[in-house]
């Protein structure tokens, strides 16, 4: 019996990505994660969370938004239809990894994860409008948003790596403390979303709810934490240049302080100016943009060297043989 060729089975026995193709098409989803986490932020920003008042159409009615919704429809709706955008690109990264040879199991299975966060994240924002912008259910959808950049950075990485064990590049101590990096920077971004879900952009002009709890108070926590992502920085700098660690490893480290020294920046002017719709946005960026710093900083503390081509038994008579 002939056993049933899936797509991705078929374009797979028909072509196969460059090592330069293959990266191009995980660097895509990662540019369109970040893009689309912006444009939602812009969303929020200009007060059309509910631009769309129902999911997943536009209106009881219509697929598509109405002149009746205005600007905000034309901004919710435009919003909704870069998901397919970011689909594309993901599906791009499936089936480069898939067509790849020999077949990598396991970035094909990172590859396919982005895809169904995808999915996950789509039917959470159509819960988000149903609950007309519940805080709570807003930040769930950022947060997923950056899963699935971390899962598109993974992927990534691994794009410009073989399928060997992991293989340290820095000393143990020197790990652990890119561990307590990640670990801090990923709560400051949980800590952005309680500024955000108590302040004053709600995303629409509606009464939304909001957090219970000060808006500055929570601003103020989300800045402690960031002084201290900040100190882990500067520390992982420092530690990198005394343990000698390879170039692209110390390179990454000063790119992640001039990230956090440029989103420090704006949050503080933000904070102080009455947090304007443009800076918030910039805001935004910047920590999607420190979030893949961080991430890289520490990929790139181990690596995982291409496998060894297997070496064939020289038969005897042959002309290796002869000139041995």
């Amino acid at each position: 019996m002939v056993p049933v060729l899936t797509p991705l089975a078929l374009i797979a026995r028909r072509w196969t990505p460059t090592p330069r193709t293959l990266r191009r098409a995980a660097l895509s989803a990662v540019v369109m994660t970040v893009f689309i986490i912006v444009t939602g932020g812009a969303v929020r920003l200009t007060g059309s969370g509910l631009g769309c008042d129902t999911w997943p159409k536009c209106t009881d009615e219509s697929l598509f938004a109405t002149p009746e919704q205005g600007l905000h429809g034309a901004i919710e709706f435009g919003n909704r239809m870069l998901t397919y955008v970011l689909s594309a690109a993901v599906g791009w990264a499936i089936v480069a990894a898939r067509s790849t040879k020999p077949w990598r199991r396991g970035l094909t299975r990172l590859a396919w994860a982005q895809f169904w966060i995808v999915m996950g994240n789509a039917v959470l924002g159509g819960i988000t409008v149903w609950a007309g912008l519940n805080p709570w259910t807003v930040a769930g959808h950022f947060l997923l948003a950056n899963a699935l950049l971390t899962v598109a950075v993974i992927t990534w990485q691994r794009t410009r790596e073989g399928d060997t064990a992991p293989r340290p590049r820095v000393p143990r101590p020197v790990r652990k403390l890119s561990w307590a990096l990640l670990v801090t920077s990923a709560l400051v971004i949980a800590l952005g979303t309680t500024v955000t879900g108590s302040g004053k952009h709600a995303g629409d002009s509606s009464d939304v709810p909001r957090m219970p709890w000060d808006w500055a108070d929570a601003a103020h926590l989300h800045a402690a934490a960031a002084w201290v992502v900040c100190a882990l920085a500067v520390a992982m700098w420092l530690v990198l240049r005394v343990v000698d660690a390879p170039d692209d490893t110390r390179a990454r480290a000063r790119d992640l302080l001039i990230v956090l020294l440029a989103q420090g920046g704006i949050g503080y002017v933000q904070f102080f100016t009455g947090v304007p719709e443009i800076l918030v946005g910039a805001h935004m960026l910047g920590s999607s943009l420190m979030w893949v710093a961080v991430l890289r900083l520490a990929l790139s503390l181990r690596e995982r060297p291409p496998a060894a081509a297997p070496t064939l038994p020289v038969q005897p008579g042959s002309a290796v043989a002869a000139a041995v």
